[in-house]
């Protein structure tokens, strides 16, 4: 099927007029503009194509006999045809990156379909950053794969873990914290966590990080290496002697280095937060220090959040 893309803006285009946010003043500093969303198959404007209106969109048939599947706005998630292999999807990434996850995950969408994003506006900081996260969405659901994602706390590096995942079918949760069902605010961020997750998303609690990468072969995310540091201290009674969660972390990183899954694992980076004022303290900071840089050393990629903001690491 061919595709000739005339616009990929929601409806009032990108920039909208007169909205006055960051992501449609950069776009007009720049003197860029997105027209609304419009496309040709195999050379016919989509609006004289022959359709099958599904919720959140059309089932549309191209003159050589390709479907597409085409979402109807910003916010809406097209339900695919039952059986149907698509030739290509044109969907709201810039609202619902998961809904490619689910359309995978159903069949509807493989290796061999062209995804394009449609009805992109100001949820979308920039072009860039568009670029940037479909680059993940599009990338091989398989490993080996591994991604270290490093920030301080409250810094954004969970949400880009699961922003790097939300195109996979399936992704294995591990959370290495403990479960403090006695502390409403740690529960408060937990419940946080989940609501952004796909529901489909499958949960691990353990500290049996190796065996978790040793045995996986799809998309894993873990958040994190701090909670699985302090709990493999505390078993190997190394808050004394930090020498003695040596083997573990060893293991970890062996592990890391030969799964077969696709991994992104978020880590606080420790090396910009104040001294620690006990020997624990500080004997937890180094180990910590020490697996980011030995995690680091083993991964494709390692990245920095800040803000929100994510700067890739060479």
């Amino acid at each position: 099927m061919d595709i000739e893309l005339r616009g990929i803006a929601a409806p009032g285009g990108w920039p909208a007029d007169g909205c006055r946010c960051a992501s449609c003043g950069r776009l007009r500093a720049a003197g860029v503009r997105h027209e609304p969303a419009n496309a040709l198959l195999d050379g016919v404007p989509v609006k004289d194509l022959p359709f099958t209106e599904v919720p959140g969109g059309r089932d549309v048939t191209a003159p050589g006999g390709g479907r597409a599947l085409m979402a109807s706005g910003p916010g809406a998630v097209p339900e695919p045809v039952p059986g149907v292999r698509y030739d290509a999807v044109l969907l709201d990434l810039a609202g619902s990156p998961e809904h490619l996850g689910s359309l995978r995950r159903a069949g509807a969408v493989t290796a061999g379909t062209r995804v394009i994003a449609v009805h992109v506006d100001h949820r979308m900081p920039s072009p860039a950053e568009l670029e940037r996260r479909t680059a993940f969405w599009l990338r091989p659901q398989d490993g080996p794969f591994r991604t270290l994602l490093l920030g301080g706390s409250r810094s954004g590096k969970s949400a880009e873990a699961e922003l790097r995942l939300a195109g996979c079918p399936d992704v294995l949760y591990v959370a290495t914290g403990p479960v403090r069902g006695d502390d409403p605010e740690w529960s408060a961020r937990v419940d946080a966590h989940r609501s952004r997750r796909p529901d489909w998303w499958r949960t691990a609690e353990t500290t049996d990080l190796a065996g978790v990468l040793a045995s996986a072969s799809g998309a894993v995310l873990v958040d994190g290496i701090g909670t699985w540091l302090a709990a493999a201290m505390d078993e190997a009674g190394a808050w004394d002697d930090a020498s003695r969660v040596l083997p573990a972390l060893d293991a970890l990183v062996e592990a890391w280095r030969g799964t077969a899954a696709r991994v992104v694992a978020v880590s606080d980076e420790v090396g910009l937060s104040l001294v620690p004022a006990t020997p624990s303290g500080r004997a937890f900071r180094d180990m910590l220090g020490l697996v980011n840089q030995r995690l680091a050393a083993e991964s494709e990629e390692a990245a920095l959040v800040v803000a929100g903001r994510v700067v890739e690491l060479p």
